[in-house]
């Protein structure tokens, strides 16, 4: 039997049997062949004839090491993107006291946590957004928590960079000057509470205008999910008597629905519950 390359149908088959093995030569080199099964198996033309369940797991990851400080709200943005993915990690605790010296500041020059060391790559980063698109690259070959290709991938970007430069630093703002700061600046304060309010009314206003109610297409991504431990953190900073009122989250019914979702999920739950257990053994 000889094959017409000019036939649509022949063209598709190639096309089918093509697509996977261009896929793997672009794969990191540390991708284990249990994650290359995985791969293969998501596939429309093998997923018919494989399933991945049926598959060895012959190799696996080394774990990651992600460096946790205290109760902070950027650690565990990494940690639940890591659960996600089913990446094997573990967890060092650095007290405060030590983010600003050696050894610490060799691996991140800033003194902050989280710091991710991947012994798979041999590779080493700060800063919790460069981490996030970093895990997602290295590890999200199934496209959990992000999309293969086209304009979405620039939306997930758009909504990660709104968060490392909005909801963090303005909301850390408000917990230092509500929580921390020795003297009382009303001014202050008020600026930073009114940015909560600002950065929560722009998510729910987006949110209310999804069809599906995440913030990138039809699914929840790594956008949605680094929002989420700030948020966490709001309880606290609306903690003080004169900012009891001020906090009312039924006001924002699209970003309650939405914030109250991901609290449900298994991986967020296991980091949070995880950090407090750290925290406490720590203290």
């Amino acid at each position: 039997m000889t094959l017409e390359l000019s036939s649509p149908s022949t063209l598709l088959v190639l096309l089918l049997v093509l697509q996977p093995l261009l896929q793997i030569l672009t794969l990191p080199r540390h991708f284990s062949i249990s994650r290359i099964a995985r791969l293969f198996c998501n596939l429309p033309f093998f997923a018919t004839i494989l399933s991945y369940e049926d598959l060895p797991n012959k190799m696996s990851l080394k774990p990651l090491t992600v460096y946790y400080a205290g109760p902070g709200p950027n650690p565990p943005k990494v940690g639940i993107i890591l659960e996600e993915l089913s990446i094997p990690y573990e967890i060092k605790m650095v007290g405060y006291g030590d983010l600003k010296q050696k050894p610490y500041t060799d691996l991140n020059p800033n003194g902050r946590a989280p710091v991710l060391q991947d012994p798979n790559t041999g590779y080493k980063i700060w800063e919790t957004g460069a981490i996030i698109e970093y895990l997602i690259d290295q590890y999200d070959i199934e496209k959990r928590l992000t999309y293969a290709s086209g304009l979405k991938k620039y939306e997930l970007k758009q909504w990660l960079f709104f968060q490392v430069s909005g909801q963090g630093p303005y909301w850390g703002q408000a917990a230092w000057f509500n929580l921390f700061h020795a003297e009382k600046l009303p001014s202050a304060q008020k600026r930073y509470v009114d940015e909560i309010h600002r950065v929560v009314g722009v998510l729910d206003g987006v949110l209310g205008q999804s069809e599906n109610g995440w913030l990138v297409g039809d699914k929840i991504t790594y956008a949605d999910l680094a929002f989420i431990t700030w948020h966490v953190v709001l309880a606290g900073i609306f903690s003080p008597p004169e900012f009891k009122d001020q906090w009312d989250i039924t006001k924002y019914p699209h970003y309650k629905k939405w914030v109250e979702t991901m609290l449900e999920r298994p991986a967020v739950k296991k980091v949070l519950e995880e950090q407090q257990r750290l925290v406490a053994e720590s203290s």
